[in-house]
């Protein structure tokens, strides 16, 4: 038995493509030479850790590929994403997912193989200046987003997340993370909104027994669980006054005391926080400390609602696409011409999570066609077409740039292709090619 593991696992050394097993436990048990080539990681150092802090795949912030195939019972092949190898590059890579079954064909684990792709074969919406740690887009504003990411992967100040509901606040704070020298270390996520007062004191700082009514044991907040790493602090605007004095004690010197207990605790936290409400008004309205304000708004960050970046709209629809297809199973790659018309005219005020929520609904309703229909939609988006349908001039002159440089790549930038899908002629959208500046 021995022998034979020699020469299995020898085997494996052979391929070309990087090998992984991971058990049930989602930890890594096999690690060939093809992979430590590709990941800079050595077997040594990565045997028993978790394939996610290892690898960092994109596809793991939606859904582990292991889990997927466990889940469904199906193998995932040929699925395009990306890990981060030792050195922080985000490397694009086409991987397959199989179940290991033992002798009672009991599922135990599971395999993955992966290659790098070459620059050719990555997908569009995958490709150079689309994707950053799971985000989406190309437009200027999502550019510059993935620039500010980047440029402050060495600081450990302090970030506030600013943006509508539903634009992905906590993927751009587990960017910040992952870039940042603190990402071998946790990064522990908080909901701000969802705990009345002494709870959230207790679940940011801890406890001990006795402390309150339900307090039977001693309880180590995220503060403590963070330490040397991250800790996000979601709907920082629902935090109540009194938790927000604790809030900027820790802030500013690092220190706070369990609920119960006099005993100072020091930690070293990287703090990044996000809101959807406007900060200077809940100052105004004697509902969030100025002060605290202050110590959080080192870094600002500012995300764009989708309406705003309709440029993105087509790489994000093609995403989506792409992770609810195989899910349902369904042979779709992409979307009609009218469809897609009218995802470009809804306003999304739930942002990208809505989009992410009405391209799965129109998978799941879909006939199996090859592209998505109008007819797979949601009902109330449905109800837009007949606005697309009466598109005139005086409407395209007052498009913005982002949506008519989607219709552009949408119709490979043929100028006579666009004017006749918006009913016009092809100057009236050379003339607005040139008046928005669109190179």
């Amino acid at each position: 038995m021995h022998s034979s593991n020699n020469c299995s696992a020898a085997i494996l050394d052979s391929l070309s493509e990087g090998v992984v097993t991971i058990n049930r436990d989602f930890r890594i048990d096999f690690f060939n030479l093809a992979a430590e080539k590709i990941t800079g990681f050595k077997r040594e150092e990565v045997f028993g850790k978790s394939c996610q802090k290892v690898f960092h795949y994109a596809y793991c912030e939606t859904e582990c590929p292991i889990a997927h195939v466990l889940k469904t019972r199906q193998d995932l092949f040929d699925f395009d994403s990306r890990l981060i190898n030792r050195n922080g590059k985000n490397i694009p890579i086409r991987l397959n997912a199989t179940i290991l079954r033992d002798e009672k064909e009991k599922p135990v684990g599971g395999v993955i193989s992966f290659r790098p792709l070459v620059r050719e074969e990555a997908l569009p919406a995958e490709g150079e200046n689309h994707s950053f740690f799971g985000m989406i887009g190309k437009s200027k504003g999502m550019r510059e987003l993935f620039e500010m990411i980047s440029e402050i992967s060495y600081s450990d100040a302090t970030v506030l997340i600013q943006g509508e509901t539903g634009t992905g606040k906590e993927m751009v704070a587990s960017a910040i993370h992952k870039t940042n020298s603190r990402r071998e270390s946790p990064l522990v996520k908080v909901n701000c909104s969802v705990l009345p007062s002494q709870l959230l004191a207790s679940e940011l700082f801890g406890h001990v027994k006795g402390a309150f009514t339900d307090a039977k044991h001693d309880r180590t907040g995220r503060f403590e669980l963070a330490h040397k790493g991250t800790i996000f602090l979601d709907e920082i605007a629902d935090v109540p006054l009194e938790v927000q004095a604790q809030l900027l004690r820790v802030l500013q010197d690092g220190t706070f005391e369990r609920l119960g207990e006099s005993e100072t605790r020091k930690v070293d936290v990287r703090v990044i926080a996000a809101t959807n409400v406007n900060l200077s008004d809940a100052i105004r309205n004697g509902k969030f400390r100025e002060d605290l304000y202050y110590r959080l708004n080192v870094i600002p960050i500012q995300i764009l609602p989708l309406r705003e970046r309709n440029e993105d709209l087509l790489h994000l629809t093609r995403h989506f696409i792409r992770k609810y297809a195989p899910r349902y199973q369904k042979n779709i790659c992409d979307i009609e011409e009218d469809a897609f018309q009218v995802l470009m005219k809804h306003r999304w005020p739930g942002n990208v999570r809505e989009l992410e929520n009405v391209i799965e609904f129109a998978c799941i309703h879909s006939k199996k066609n090859r592209s998505l229909t109008l007819d797979s939609l949601p009902p109330h988006l449905r109800e837009l077409q007949d606005g697309v349908n009466n598109a005139n001039p005086l409407q395209i002159s007052e498009m913005k740039a982002g949506q008519l440089i989607s219709l552009l790549e949408r119709h490979n930038w043929n100028q006579t292709e666009v004017a006749r899908q918006l009913g016009v002629n092809r100057t009236t959208v050379w003339r607005n090619i040139k008046r928005l500046g669109i190179r």
